[in-house]
This record gives C-alpha cells, sequence and structure tokens, in this order.
C-alpha cells in the first residue's frame, strides 16, 4: 500500500513538474502574451497564465487517473476543437521563433503568395488529422 501512494505521489509530482516547465515554455515563447495583445485584454494576463497552468495541472491528473468524463458529443467537439486551436498556436509560435518561413522564402527567392503557403500547410495539418483519427491510424 505504501509503495502505491509513493508511486502515486511520484507520478503526480513528475506531471506538476513537466505541466510547469511546459506552462514555462508556453509563457516563454510569448504565445499568452500574444493572445492577449491581440484580444485587446492585457489586463487578465495574469489570470490567463494561472487558467494555462490549470490546465495543463488537470490534464496531467485526467491522464494519471484516467477518470471517466461523461458529457457526451458536443464536450468532444468542443475539445477537439479547442486542442486543435491550442496544437496550431504552437506550431505557428515555434515556426515564427525559429524563423522557418523568411529565411526559407529568402533562400528560394519566394516573395508573392506567403500567405497562401502558411494556410496550405494549416490546411494540410488539418486534414491529415482529420485522416489520421477517422482512419483509425493512432
Amino acid at each position: 500500500m505504501w509503495q502505491q501512494i509513493f508511486l502515486a505521489f511520484i507520478g503526480l509530482c513528475s506531471g506538476v513538474i513537466i505541466a510547469g516547465g511546459m506552462v514555462g515554455l508556453l509563457i516563454g515563447l510569448s504565445i499568452v502574451p500574444r493572445y492577449a495583445g491581440i484580444t485587446h485584454t492585457s489586463e487578465h494576463i495574469l489570470l490567463y497564465e494561472d487558467i494555462t497552468l490549470l490546465g495543463t495541472v488537470l490534464g496531467n491528473v485526467y491522464f494519471l487517473f484516467e477518470f471517466p468524463i461523461p458529457l457526451g458529443a458536443p464536450f468532444l467537439i468542443l475539445y477537439g476543437l479547442f486542442s486543435g486551436i491550442f496544437l496550431g498556436s504552437w506550431i505557428l509560435a515555434l515556426a515564427e521563433v525559429a524563423d522557418i518561413i523568411p529565411i526559407f522564402s529568402r533562400r528560394i527567392r519566394f516573395t508573392e503568395g506567403i500567405p497562401k503557403v502558411i494556410l496550405s500547410v494549416a490546411f494540410g495539418k488539418f486534414l491529415g488529422s482529420l485522416l489520421f483519427y477517422y482512419l483509425g491510424w493512432a
């Protein structure tokens, strides 16, 4: 019994540490402050950061203990939508930090149509995700 309590404690602590590191990276990449600036709600930035940390900790607790959430298909649709937005934000933020698109476009002398390329990449990721889960490749 003590061994199980100890393992649960270690697992929970590890999840909190990983969640804290992920939130630190998320805030360090300025994703949360950028969204607050875009939506003109920068006075609530500390609330956004706290909610981001809470969401990652609760996500770790959920995956650790695997308790059911019986909210049905509408919740699943909302979860998928917001998860996709979150993942897309990460991808775009990492691409922006690494300056992949401007460097690549300068190297190949690509000057027109960059917004179309970015939208095509986003649409390709979206379509690939739909196929991945619809066809059960997971």
